[in-house]
């Protein structure tokens, strides 16, 4: 008997940070690689053999940067804005053959993620614990959603483009987002 997997979760990705133009071309096309090709490629080997079993689960980590252009982590804010609308679209495309899909769009989290970025500015008010976030992701999953945006904060800053032009939401974002000096 073949064996399908049940669940899939692709959470790897990073961010690069700074001035777009200084930041290594080859380091932003890591970025897209890893952000938007990896979890395609992943999906697509994977979605077959869920569609054969009729149930399976698939859970792509966005990000709240998916909800706006983000100044200082452009190539970041796209990617994650293409997972949310790749997983929209994938949700409403198979969610009557038993596969649910979840764009899983966190704020700031506590894990290594900063780490890496090098960029205590990328992190936007309080981390959330990693555990948190999962079993959030899980109930999400449980209800069929399409997509979660965690944190009643994050939810709000996540609206704030109903509520201003997108002229304004740019100039807040890249406020909040600004390289400090050192």
């Amino acid at each position: 008997m073949k064996r399908y997997p049940d669940i899939l979760i692709n959470c790897a990705g990073f961010a690069t940070y700074g001035s777009f133009e200084k930041l290594s071309i080859d380091r932003q096309r890591d970025e897209i690689n890893v952000n938007c090709l990896a979890p395609v490629e992943l999906t697509h080997a994977i979605l077959p053999g869920m569609l054969k079993k009729g149930s399976g689960v698939i859970i792509n980590v966005a990000s709240t940067a998916a909800l706006q252009p983000d100044p200082y982590m452009a190539i970041y804010g796209a990617t994650k804005a293409f997972l949310l609308s790749f997983s929209s679209a994938l949700w409403a495309e198979y969610r009557s053959q038993g596969i649910r899909i979840l764009a899983l769009c966190p704020g700031a989290t506590d894990t290594a993620f900063f780490d890496v970025v090098n960029a205590e500015e990328a992190s936007v008010g309080k981390r959330m614990p990693a555990d948190k976030v999962v079993t959030l992701a899980l109930r999400a999953v449980d209800a069929n959603r399409s997509y979660l945006i965690t944190g009643c904060g994050n939810w709000l800053l996540g609206q704030l483009h109903r509520f201003v032009t997108r002229k304004r939401l740019l100039l807040i974002v890249e406020k909040i987002l600004r390289p400090r000096s050192p």
